[in-house]
């Protein structure tokens, strides 16, 4: 079976939760147009990525009045919407990967497990990775500074995901590492990377969204500041490029000890010769 992913690329107003809901909603409906099985969303899409916002009350799943629209435009379309929100969850905050499926409830399937900077005074990271299998592709979920870890792309694709989910919020600068991080978890792990990320307010988030084959390659990015980026999954492909690209077959679950020498004088004396 092949999947046909959605990735979005576009902004989210901070606070405005019923607007970025809205606004999510709409997106489904134009995946739906091109085809889509599935659409990403960039990280805190639904309540914007701001401190402040964070810092207050924030969206909780005991009332889900407030995710009806999205919920609607899934239930019509039977697109699955892969969404971060920042959530209450109890007594925790959490940067949170909601699955919202036709039929089903909202379901808080993964909180980001790496958190940034300031995220941490706030937020509790995850406990464990999550994925979703639809047909023969397995999707496994991260938001943004886990695709900094290699081993967390690693442990997803070590229970069998083929494709590797990450919603993101970039701040200037962070172009070639966001890239490079991105292209070298489908190359290490021979997956496929869909990526997704917030554009502009309030610190001038700078999207990136787009699709990393299981070489490395990028084969397709949002063209504009706002829009969708669609892609085909094919897992016969993975099984192809995991064939001929040995890294994932050949390497080794255990590596063994490892040594460290002391300090070596590189101005001691010179040896013999032999």
């Amino acid at each position: 079976m092949t999947v046909r992913i959605a990735t979005v690329q576009a902004e989210a107003v901070p606070g405005a939760i019923g607007r970025n809901v809205a606004q999510a909603a709409r997106y489904v409906g134009d995946s739906a147009t091109a085809g889509a099985n599935v659409i990403l969303f960039p990280e805190a899409f639904l309540t914007g990525y701001d401190d402040t916002v964070f810092a207050g009350v924030l969206p909780r799943l005991d009332d889900l009045g407030w995710l009806s629209p999205l919920q609607d435009a899934v239930d019509e379309t039977r697109v699955i919407a892969v969404v971060n929100t920042a959530l209450q969850r109890g007594a925790h905050r959490t940067l949170t990967d909601l699955v919202i499926a036709p039929g089903r409830p909202p379901l808080p399937a993964y909180a980001k497990q790496h958190l940034y900077a300031s995220e941490r005074e706030l937020f509790t990271p995850g406990a464990g990775g999550y994925s979703f299998r639809l047909g023969d592709v397995d999707l496994a979920l991260s938001v943004c500074y886990d695709a900094n870890f290699p081993e967390h792309a690693a442990t997803a694709a070590t229970a069998g995901a083929t494709v590797y989910l990450n919603s993101g919020a970039y701040f200037p600068g962070g172009e070639r590492r966001r890239d490079l991080h991105l292209a070298a978890r489908a190359l290490d792990n021979s997956m496929y990377v869909v990526y997704s990320g917030l554009v502009g307010a309030p610190s001038g988030f700078i999207g990136g969204s787009a699709v990393f084959d299981p070489l490395g390659h990028r084969v397709t990015a949002v063209d504009g500041r706002e829009g969708l980026a669609v892609v085909d999954i094919d897992s016969a492909v993975v099984d192809e490029v995991r064939r001929d690209q040995r890294m994932w077959t050949d390497r080794r679950a255990d590596l063994g000890l490892f040594e460290r020498s002391g300090e070596l004088d590189p101005h001691g004396p010179r040896p013999a010769p032999l």
